[in-house]
């Protein structure tokens, strides 16, 4: 049986990869500098991919999960910060909702924030998510459950406030 080749169809793979990346680190350079060393693993691995096991995006985004680990280890800081991401619009008024959802996704664990950019970021369905984790899909679907419950909680309570600041209600996670 002859092998498919996983990169035949590159540009949507690109594009489903940098938006892990992205929604992972940030947009910009080390975006563009993990998609890349992504994409360069798998033209040198190309060879040992299995479409028994899933199909090329989850096999990418399993890459590019290793190369973003790679990356914070590389900058221990940048797991702390959040990313600085172009916003859209108008800015004045999605600014404290950016903040807001900043915040909630900080309280998420290392392994509920991979598990939302995998699903939000990279767009995969629980299966695809389980293929690239080793998890059953049911799992994913619940520890899914369970982190949006979690970001909804966060979003739910005030923020810290300044020293003579008003209060303002954040809005619930939809």
């Amino acid at each position: 049986m002859a092998r498919r080749d996983p990169l035949e169809n590159p540009e949507p793979l690109v594009r489903r990869v940098y938006a892990y990346v992205a929604y992972r680190i940030g947009d910009g350079a080390d975006a563009e500098d993990v998609t890349s060393a992504t994409f360069e693993r798998a033209l040198r691995y190309r060879h040992t991919f299995d479409p028994r096991r899933g199909d090329p995006a989850a096999w990418l985004i399993g890459i590019a999960a290793r190369c973003v680990s790679e990356l914070y280890a590389a900058k221990p800081a940048l797991e702390a910060e959040l990313p600085d991401t172009a916003a859209v619009g108008d800015l004045a008024a999605e600014a404290p909702e950016r903040i807001d959802l900043q915040r909630a996704v900080a309280t998420l664990s290392e392994r509920e924030r991979e598990l939302v950019a995998l699903r939000y970021g990279a767009d995969l369905s629980a299966r695809q998510i389980g293929e690239t984790l080793g998890m059953t899909t049911n799992a994913v679907e619940v520890a899914l459950h369970r982190s949006r419950r979690t970001l909804r909680e966060a979003l739910e309570q005030p923020p810290p406030r300044a020293h003579g600041a008003p209060e303002r209600p954040l809005r619930a996670a939809e």
